[in-house]
C-alpha cells in the first residue's frame, strides 16, 4: 500500500506542476502564432490569387518609350513586355516557382500565370518573321523563356524573364533610330502566328471538353468526342480552367497590340472585323467568376459548368484566329503563284 501511495502522490505532483500558470505561456503563444500566421496566408493566398486587371497597350507603348515615335511593331513589343512584366509584378510575385506557403498552397493562379507565358512563349517563337533583322534578338529572348516555368534555383524563372525584359527593352529603344526599321509592312509572319495560336487553342479546347462529363453537349458543340484526351481528374479541373483564363488574358492583350501595329493589313485583307470580333470573344471569357470554386454541374442544374462555358469561348475563338490566318495567307500565295509568270 505504501508503495501505490507513493506512485500515485508522485504522479498527482507531476500534474499539479504541469497544471500551474506558468506553463501555460509555453503552448498558448505558440497556439496564437499558428492561428495568426495560418490566418495571414490565407488572407494573402486569397488576394494573390486574383487575376490582374487588363491594360491599355496604347499606354503601355507610351510608357516605354517615354512617348516616343516608334516604327512599325512598338505596340506589340510593348504590350508583350508588358504580358510578361505582370506575371513578375503582380501581387506575390511569380507563384509557379514557390517551395513555401502560401504559393506553395495556391495552384489557380500558378495555372494562369503558365498559360500567359505559353501565349508569350508563342508570341517571341513568332517574332523573328515578324521584325526585319532582330531575328538574334528575338531567339535570344524564345531561349530564355523556354526553360521550365517552376525553377526556383538559379537560374529562376523570375531570373528568366527579368532577362527576356531587358532583350525587349533594348529593342524597343531602338525602333525608330535610323537603321531599325521594325516590323514588315506585308503582314509576313501574322499568319504563321497565328495557325499556332490556333493549335494552342485547340489543344486547350480540348483539355476543358475533357472535364465535362456530358459527351451530348460537346457534340453540340461540334468537339469531337472520339480524339479527346483522357478525362480530367477532378482535383485538376480548375487547374485546366485557369489555364485557359491565363492564355485568353494574354491573347487578348497581345491581339489587341497586333491590331495597332498591322491596322492596314488587316483592313487591306478585310479581316478587321473578324479580328475584333475575336477579341470580344477572349474578353467575353475574362468576366468574372463568381463562384469561389470551379464547378462542372449539368443542364440547367443549381450548379454551373464553368469547364463547358469556358471551353465555348475557347472553340469559337479558335474558328476565328483559324478563318483569320487563312486570310492573311491567301495573299501571300496568291502572289506566290504569280512570281513565275511575271519571270516568264
Amino acid at each position: 500500500m505504501g508503495l501505490m501511495n507513493k506512485t500515485t502522490n508522485r504522479r498527482r505532483s507531476k500534474d499539479e506542476v504541469l497544471e500551474r500558470p506558468q506553463y501555460g505561456w509555453i503552448w498558448k503563444p505558440l497556439l496564437v502564432l499558428l492561428i495568426l500566421y495560418l490566418v495571414v496566408t490565407v488572407a494573402l493566398g486569397v488576394w494573390w490569387s486574383r487575376t490582374p486587371a487588363g491594360f491599355d497597350v496604347e499606354q503601355a507603348v507610351a510608357e516605354q518609350r517615354d512617348g516616343g515615335t516608334a516604327a512599325r511593331g512598338a505596340v506589340t513589343v510593348a504590350g508583350l513586355r508588358t504580358t510578361l512584366a505582370t506575371l513578375i509584378d503582380k501581387p506575390g510575385g511569380y507563384l509557379r516557382n514557390d517551395i513555401a506557403p502560401p504559393g506553395l498552397w495556391l495552384d489557380n493562379m500558378p495555372a494562369w500565370e503558365y498559360g500567359v507565358l505559353r501565349q508569350a512563349r508563342t508570341l517571341v517563337a513568332a517574332m523573328p518573321a515578324l521584325a526585319n533583322g532582330a531575328a538574334e534578338t528575338f531567339e535570344a529572348t524564345a531561349t530564355r523563356l523556354r526553360g521550365d516555368g517552376r525553377d526556383w534555383l538559379y537560374p529562376s524563372t523570375e531570373h528568366r524573364i527579368r532577362r527576356a525584359l531587358d532583350d525587349l527593352d533594348a529593342y524597343l529603344a531602338q525602333l525608330g533610330e535610323p537603321g531599325h526599321a521594325g516590323f514588315g509592312d506585308d503582314g509576313k509572319g501574322l499568319a504563321p502566328w497565328l495557325s499556332q495560336v490556333a493549335e494552342e487553342l485547340d489543344e486547350m479546347g480540348g483539355r476543358l471538353s475533357a472535364s465535362v462529363g456530358d459527351k451530348e453537349r460537346l457534340a453540340e458543340l461540334g468537339v469531337p468526342v472520339a480524339s479527346l484526351p483522357e478525362s480530367t481528374p477532378w482535383y485538376r479541373v480548375d487547374n485546366v480552367f485557369f489555364e485557359a483564363r491565363g492564355q485568353a488574358w494574354a491573347l487578348r492583350h497581345l491581339l489587341a497590340a497586333m491590331r495597332r501595329d498591322q491596322a492596314d493589313v488587316l483592313e487591306a485583307a478585310g479581316l478587321a472585323e473578324r479580328w475584333d470580333a475575336l477579341a470580344a470573344e477572349l474578353e467575353r471569357s475574362q468576366r468574372r467568376l463568381w463562384s469561389p470554386v470551379v464547378l462542372n454541374g449539368s443542364g440547367f442544374g443549381i450548379f454551373a459548368n464553368h469547364s463547358l462555358v469556358m471551353a465555348n469561348h475557347v472553340l469559337r475563338a479558335r474558328d476565328l484566329v483559324r478563318e483569320l490566318a487563312e486570310g492573311l495567307a491567301a495573299p501571300v500565295e496568291g502572289a506566290g503563284a504569280e512570281a513565275p509568270s511575271n519571270e516568264g
